[in-house]
C-alpha cells in the first residue's frame, strides 16, 4: 500500500512538491491576498487544468495540440448555459417580448428555446456534460486523426483549424450562443449568489481542490504501465507499434483525458469570472495554454500549474505597469524562457534548484585529530667497545 501511494504521489520528493503547492494555493494565496486577486488567482488556476491536460498529451505522449481552447469553451459553455437559464426565469425576463428565454435570444427574435438548450435545466446534466461533450469532441477527432496516422506537426494545424471553425460557428450563431459578446450577466447557482465574495471564496477552494484531484489522476496515469507506454510512443512510435500495441487507441485516450482536464477548467472558469465567450476558444488562446505548460516544463504536472501562474501573473503585472510595453514584455518573458531554460521552471529547479537544496543540508565536517600512534622500539644490547691489545 505505501509504495502504490508514493507511486501515485512520484515518490518522497513528488509528495513533498504538491504538498508545497497545495499549502501554497490552500492556505499562502488566501491569507495573504484580498478578494479581488484571489479571484483572479482562482481564473490563473482554472488555466492550469489545460497545462495539466497537455503536459499528458504532449510531454508524455507527444501529441501537440494547439486547440485546447475547444474543450476549454465547450466546458465553459455547458455551464454558462446552466447559468444562463437560471438567470433567465419568467419573473427574471417578463419585459422581453418573450419571457423566460436568454435575452440574446430575445434580441435576435428567437421565441422558444432551441431544443439542445432543454437539457440544461438539470444541474447534474450540465456536470456531466461538462466533461463529456469536450471528450466526445476529443473523441471524433481522435479516431479521425489518429486511426489515420496523422501526427506531429499535421494534428497540430489540424486542431488550430478545428478551433478557428469553432470560434466563427460560435460568433455566426448569435442568437444560439450569444455571438461575440458570448454568455453574460451569470448571477446565481441553484439561488446560491455567485457574484459574492464569499461566494468567490469557496469556489476558489473548490477549483484548487479539483486541480489537486486532476494532478493526481495524472501522476496515476504516468505512474502505471501507460504512462511507460506513452513515453516509448513519444520516442519511438514505430517500435511500440510493431510490439503489438495499438497507438492509436492510447493516443485517444490521453488526448481525451486533456479534453475532460480543460472541460473541468472551463466550467470553474465561467463560475469564478462570471461569463464565458468566444475569445477563449480561438487560436490565440490555445497557443498561450501551449505556453503555460513549456514555461513550467512539459514534463513536470506541478511545474505545468506555476507555468500559469507566472504567465498569468507577469500578464496582469505589466498590463497594469506598463500598459504600452506589456506585449512586448510577455514576448521577451517567453523569448528568454525557450533560449535560456528549455525545459522551464522544472528544468530550472532540476539542474540549480536541486543542488542548491544539497548544499544547504551539507553540515560541514569536524576532522578529529589523529591518534598518536605509539611506536614500538626494541631493546638491543649495546655492543661492547672492542679494546685493542
Amino acid at each position: 500500500m505505501k509504495n502504490a501511494y508514493e507511486s501515485l504521489l512520484g515518490g518522497k520528493q513528488g509528495a513533498i512538491g504538491l504538498a508545497l503547492l497545495a499549502a501554497l494555493i490552500l492556505v499562502v494565496f488566501p491569507l495573504a491576498l484580498d478578494a479581488f486577486r484571489l479571484n483572479m488567482v482562482g481564473k490563473y488556476l482554472t488555466y492550469a487544468f489545460v497545462a495539466v491536460g497537455l503536459v499528458l498529451c504532449w510531454g508524455y505522449g507527444g501529441i501537440l495540440s494547439l486547440g485546447q481552447g475547444i474543450f476549454f469553451g465547450l466546458g465553459g459553455y455547458c455551464m454558462a448555459m446552466f447559468l444562463k437559464l437560471e438567470a433567465s426565469d419568467p419573473e427574471s425576463t417578463k419585459i422581453q417580448s418573450t419571457p423566460g428565454i436568454p435575452d440574446f435570444m430575445d434580441w435576435n427574435q428567437i421565441t422558444e428555446l432551441p431544443l439542445f438548450w432543454e437539457p440544461f435545466h438539470s444541474l447534474s446534466f450540465t456536470l456531466i456534460a461538462v466533461v463529456a461533450v469536450p471528450v466526445l469532441l476529443a473523441l471524433v477527432i481522435g479516431i479521425a486523426m489518429f486511426k489515420r496516422r496523422v501526427g506531429d506537426v499535421y494534428f497540430s494545424i489540424v486542431t488550430q483549424a478545428i478551433a478557428l471553425i469553432l470560434t466563427v460557428l460560435i460568433i455566426g450563431q448569435q442568437g444560439l450562443t450569444g455571438g461575440v459578446n458570448g454568455i453574460t450577466d451569470l448571477r446565481t447557482l441553484k439561488g446560491w449568489d455567485i457574484r459574492s465574495d464569499e461566494a468567490k471564496l469557496i469556489l476558489y477552494f473548490v477549483s484548487a481542490a479539483l486541480l489537486i484531484g486532476c494532478i493526481l489522476i495524472a501522476r496515476f496515469i504516468i505512474a502505471s504501465k501507460l504512462g511507460r507506454l506513452l513515453l516509448a510512443m513519444r520516442d519511438k512510435e514505430e517500435r511500440v507499434r510493431f510490439s503489438g500495441y495499438d497507438v492509436a487507441s492510447f493516443k485517444i485516450f490521453v488526448f481525451c483525458v486533456g479534453a475532460a482536464f480543460a472541460g473541468i477548467g472551463g466550467a470553474m472558469f465561467t463560475l469564478q469570472v462570471g461569463f464565458m465567450s468566444p475569445s477563449f476558444v480561438g487560436i490565440v488562446p490555445s497557443i498561450e495554454m501551449v505556453i503555460f505548460a513549456a514555461v513550467g516544463g512539459r514534463l513536470s504536472l506541478l511545474g505545468a500549474v506555476y507555468g500559469a501562474l507566472l504567465v498569468n501573473f507577469g500578464k496582469t503585472y505589466f498590463s497594469e505597469s506598463f500598459p504600452e510595453l506589456w506585449l512586448y514584455l510577455m514576448g521577451g518573458l517567453f523569448i528568454v524562457v525557450v533560449m535560456y531554460f528549455p525545459n522551464g521552471l522544472a528544468g530550472l529547479w532540476d539542474s540549480h534548484g536541486k543542488r542548491w537544496l544539497a548544499r544547504l543540508r551539507r553540515k560541514p565536517q569536524v576532522v578529529a585529530a589523529p591518534k598518536p600512534v605509539a611506536v614500538a622500539t626494541s631493546k638491543r644490547p649495546t655492543p661492547e667497545l672492542e679494546t685493542t691489545p
